[in-house]
C-alpha cells in the first residue's frame, strides 16, 4: 500500500497536530489527538454515525511503526494518512511524559443526545459536573466495561476530547456513544421521558444502594448522575434526580474516589439487570 511519508518537525501537519492540544483548536478543526497504540487500535476500527473513519492521520516512530506493524496497517486500511517520523517530532506533539511512538488524528465522535435517546438505552452514565479530564475518561472506562449503553458529558463537565481525558478512557472512548454539551436539566428530561429511572450518586444520599439492590428496584433502565469529586452534585442537581443514592462504606475509608464509586454503581446496576440464572 506504498510507504509512510516522512515527516520533519516543521511540516503544517505536524504544526496542526500540535495545535489540537488545546480546546479552541480541537472545537475549531473537530479533531484530536489519540496517543499511544491501544488508542490508536481503537480509533483505526472506528467510524462514526456517518460511516466515514475516525482516524485521519498517524504519526509513528520507525520503531513504533515496526514494533506494532499491524496497528500501522489497520490505520492505513482505514484510509488514515500515515507519516513517519522522529521520536522529538512525537514528543513535540504529545501530551505525554513518555511517548509510545504512536499518535493520531481523529475527527469528533459524539454522537447527538437524540440518537442515544432513540436508541432506547438501559445503563447511561451522566457526568454532570465532572471537571478532572482524568476523572471522566475512567468513568468513561468504568461504563464501557459495566456494559453501559451511552455516556452523557453536560455542558457542565470537562472537554469529552482533554489530551488527559482520552488517555484516561484507555480506548473505551471509541466503543460507546457519548454525547456532549447537554444542559443536566435537558439531560435528565430526556432520559426520563425515554422510560430511564434516574439516580444521583453522592456520598450524602438518603438512599442506600444496598437497600437499593435488596428491594429490587434497580432491574430497569436507568441513568446514574456523577458529580465532581471534591463536592458531590449541586442539591438543584440532586432534586431532578428519583433518588439520591450512596455508596455504602462498610470498612473505615473516608470515602471513594468517583471513578471507584462510579464503577461500584455501574456494576450493580448492571448485575441487577442481567436476567437471573436458573438450574
Amino acid at each position: 500500500m506504498g510507504t509512510p511519508e516522512v515527516i520533519s518537525a516543521r511540516s503544517p501537519r505536524v504544526a496542526a497536530a500540535r495545535r489540537l492540544a488545546r480546546r479552541n483548536f480541537r472545537g475549531k478543526e473537530r479533531r484530536f489527538l489519540a496517543e499511544g497504540p491501544q488508542a490508536v487500535r481503537e480509533a483505526a476500527g472506528h467510524r462514526g454515525s456517518d460511516g466515514e473513519p475516525t482516524l485521519t492521520e498517524l504519526f509513528a516512530t520507525t520503531d513504533a511503526a515496526e514494533r506494532y506493524a499491524d496497528i500501522v496497517e489497520a490505520a492505513r486500511a482505514s484510509g488514515a494518512r500515515v507519516h513517519l517520523a522522529d521520536a522529538d517530532v512525537l514528543a513535540d506533539v504529545s501530551q505525554t511524559v513518555t511517548p509510545q511512538g504512536l499518535i493520531g488524528v481523529c475527527r469528533f465522535l459524539d454522537a447527538p443526545f437524540e440518537e442515544i435517546l432513540a436508541a432506547k438505552p438501559k445503563l447511561v452514565a451522566v457526568l454532570a459536573h465532572v471537571r478532572d479530564p482524568g476523572n471522566a475518561g475512567t468513568v468513561l472506562r468504568c461504563a464501557d466495561a459495566a456494559g453501559a449503553d451511552a455516556v452523557v458529558l453536560t455542558d457542565a463537565s470537562v472537554d469529552l476530547y482533554n489530551p488527559k481525558s482520552v488517555r484516561a478512557s484507555a480506548g473505551s472512548l471509541f466503543h460507546l456513544p457519548v454525547t456532549v454539551g447537554v444542559p443536566v436539566e435537558q439531560a435528565v428530561r430526556g432520559l426520563r421521558d425515554a422510560g430511564v429511572r434516574i439516580l444521583a450518586a453522592d456520598g450524602a444520599g438518603t438512599d442506600d444502594l444496598d437497600d437499593e439492590l435488596d428491594a429490587g428496584t434497580m432491574g430497569g433502565p436507568t441513568a446514574w448522575v456523577f458529580g465532581n469529586e471534591a463536592w458531590g452534585l449541586p442539591e438543584e442537581t440532586r432534586a431532578l434526580a428519583d433518588a439520591v443514592v450512596r455508596v455504602p462504606i462498610h470498612g473505615r475509608a473516608e470515602s471513594l474516589n468517583l471513578a471507584t464509586a462510579a464503577a461500584v454503581c455501574l456494576y450493580a446496576s448492571a448485575r441487577a439487570q442481567r436476567p437471573r440464572r436458573t438450574g
